[in-house]
């Protein structure tokens, strides 16, 4: 997995640990007001930090970065002096990616971290050090070793910096799922990922071929895949944790290794990054990996719905009607609406044969979605007011923060067909295409406390920024880590 940054706990002096590493660079924390750096490093210095602060305008806000020369121990290093703010979780995931990304390059860096919350400082550094290259590795590697100085300790930051890694790990296994491109990704290769990650994560999984769905009515899938010449899957995991569990989640993700619309074809541009529609699914499946790593205490099942949307002669049309899985009929007035389809099915059966608390899904959606609420946020749709409150609550602790949207009644008439149960676009004269599409879902959740996440907005990033990466981003992964493990 391409987060090459290693971060552990030290004791000691800064200058100690940074002859240890043979650190290059050692990092001061700065919030608003005066600063009172370590003597060593005072001492160093024919100013004050202070009035080299005031040189720079620095104000010690998250993610800010002042540099100068010092020495430390026996030789010249680089004194990074980075703003943390008021050192919330927020905060110090911002400083921590500043400082792996400003790092770049260094064998090692040694940083003092302020009281708080170190698993997000933790966070932000290995995210903001992830890469992702097909070819020749870039010319400036991550940073090598962070090594974190804590008044508390090794010993004691030790758990904190774990729970961070994991966290990250997850979130860069979304990332690389979703940015591996779809000439090796398809339904059965992102089947075997979860294969693997079964394995490695001690999760049951069972993979559902073409045979099994049609034998089993899941119509949906089987239509978004019928024009691809790779067939579509459905990916089910299950965790189990030790003892009785306190509830049971289902999370289903759209998995849609490739979307070219279908016979609704997109433009070129359009297309060119939808490699990540399974960005969701990619979520889901990370999201499981950690489960047993941070000690979650629900059963958890993971539902990925797989398939690859293309146009041939054997693809689904605009006018035709789906069965879903349940006996639901869809029909399609859009192919380029394929995600609700393949939703649609894996919702009917957790809802129908899983028996679960609450059914979460997590799925690049709309465009509307981005319409709405831009690239940070995601759309939070649910049936249920305390489960949104918990989802909610969860994306603002991770830093993956949703708004819940409404369930408008009476938009529901949108989607009414005059062949079937409903269509998979809303009509023309409502306009809230992203809420048509949770409404879709709706019908097929069975009336379980169900939540929809449509991150289509955050689910991908035009360019780095903090702990974000350019290209598909993760989101939703620790979201949903976050809240299982309240």
């Amino acid at each position: 997995m391409p987060i090459e940054t290693r971060i552990h706990g030290a004791s000691g002096t800064v200058s100690q640990t940074a002859a240890d590493l043979g650190a290059e660079a050692v990092a001061v924390p700065v919030r608003p007001g005066p600063v009172a750096p370590a003597a060593e490093v005072a001492e160093s210095l024919p100013f004050t930090l202070d009035e080299l602060l005031d040189l720079h305008r620095a104000k010690g806000e998250p993610g800010e970065i002042t540099a100068t020369q010092v020495r430390v121990g026996d030789r010249v290093r680089e004194l990074l002096l980075y703003g943390v703010g008021d050192a919330a979780p927020a905060d110090l995931r911002k400083a921590g990616a500043a400082l792996a990304r400003r790092g770049r390059g260094r064998t090692a860096l040694v940083a003092g971290v302020p009281e708080g919350d170190l698993a997000a400082f933790v966070e932000g550094a290995l995210l903001a050090s992830y890469e992702f290259k097909i070819g020749a590795p870039p010319a400036r590697r991550a940073l090598g070793t962070l090594a974190v100085l804590t008044e508390a300790g090794p010993e004691a930051a030790a758990p904190a910096i774990e729970l961070g890694a994991v966290r990250a790990r997850a979130t860069a296994l979304a990332r690389d799922l979703a940015n591996t491109p779809s000439r090796e990704k398809d339904p059965s290769w992102l089947a075997a990922q979860a294969e693997r990650v079964a394995a490695d994560a001690g999760l049951a999984v069972r993979v559902r071929g073409e045979k099994e769905l049609l034998d089993e009515g899941f119509g949906g899938i089987l239509a978004v895949g019928a024009g691809s010449a790779r067939p579509p899957r459905l990916i089910e995991l299950s965790y189990l944790p030790d003892g009785t569990p306190d509830r049971h989640v289902v999370l289903v993700g759209k998995g849609i290794t490739f979307d070219s619309g279908g016979l609704s074809l997109k433009p070129n541009d359009n297309m060119k990054t939808m490699k990540t529609d399974m960005a969701g699914g990619a979520a889901v499946i990370a999201a499981m990996s950690a489960l047993r790593g941070l000690g979650v205490r629900a059963r958890v099942t993971g539902l990925v719905a797989a398939a690859e949307n293309m146009p041939s002669g054997s693809a689904m049309r605009p006018s035709d009607v789906i069965t879903h899985y349940g006996g639901t009929t869809s029909e399609v007035l859009n192919t380029d609406a394929e995600g609700r389809l393949v939703l649609a099915d894996a919702i009917a059966y957790a809802a129908a044969e899983l028996a679960p608390d609450a059914i979460v899904d997590v799925a690049t959606l709309t465009g509307a979605a981005k319409v709405a609420l831009g690239l940070r946020h995601g759309a939070l749709f649910a049936t249920d007011d305390d489960l949104a409150r918990a989802l909610t609550d969860a994306g603002a602790a991770a830093g993956e923060p949703v708004w819940r949207l409404p369930l408008v009644a009476d938009y529901r008439a949108a989607i009414d067909s005059d062949v079937a149960d409903i269509n998979n676009i809303g009509r023309g004269g409502y306009g809230g295409g992203s809420i048509t599409a949770a409404l879709f879902l709706r019908e097929f959740t069975g009336g379980v406390p169900w939540a929809h996440l449509d991150i289509a907005g955050p689910g991908r990033a035009t360019s780095d920024d903090a702990e974000i990466s350019r290209g598909a981003t993760g989101f939703g992964a620790r979201l949903l880590l976050r809240w299982l493990t309240a």
